[in-house]
């Protein structure tokens, strides 16, 4: 069994953590919005408030999670670009002083493809410099996303 955090557990991360529960991991997932928690909580994993755009509200959410899930591939609002950009590099960075060992990056979504692909160069730079296992899922949706979680904590 291990921890898994999903930064963005809207709909395809609530799929993806009721999955990963029913094989018998932790997951603990992440909204920005107090409205969605119970939600998340439905899917069988921890709810928590954070903003991935600020990551003092994330790191601590790190804690005991052996995978970061990032699933900003339909993120909304301002500060979209930071997301695949420089948030995305500086939390990269910041989890090499933490328990988590690998990383599954949502390179699908509704974004922009070229803010999909900056993400996806950030975390194969990351995999390579950190020898940190790593996975871009650019297809097939939440079974994906959860053959990418495991084959990241087989490795």
């Amino acid at each position: 069994m291990a921890r898994v955090l999903v930064v963005g557990c809207g709909c395809r991360g609530k799929e993806l953590a009721a999955r990963l529960v029913a094989r018998g991991h932790a997951v603990r997932g992440t909204t920005r919005q107090e409205s969605r928690l119970a939600d998340i909580e439905a899917s069988g994993a921890e709810a928590v408030l954070a903003n991935p755009n600020r990551l003092a509200t994330l790191t601590p959410q790190l804690d005991g999670v052996s995978v970061l899930c990032w699933l900003m591939g339909s993120a909304e609002g301002d500060g979209v670009a930071e997301l695949h950009g420089e948030r995305l590099a500086a939390l990269l960075e910041t989890l090499v002083d933490t328990h988590v060992r690998g990383v599954v990056y949502e390179g699908m979504g509704s974004i922009d493809p070229e803010l999909l692909r900056h993400g996806a160069e950030l975390i194969a730079r990351a995999a390579e410099t950190w020898r940190m296992p790593a996975e871009v899922v650019e297809a097939g949706g939440t079974p994906a996303l959860t053959s990418a979680v495991e084959r990241v904590l087989a490795a």
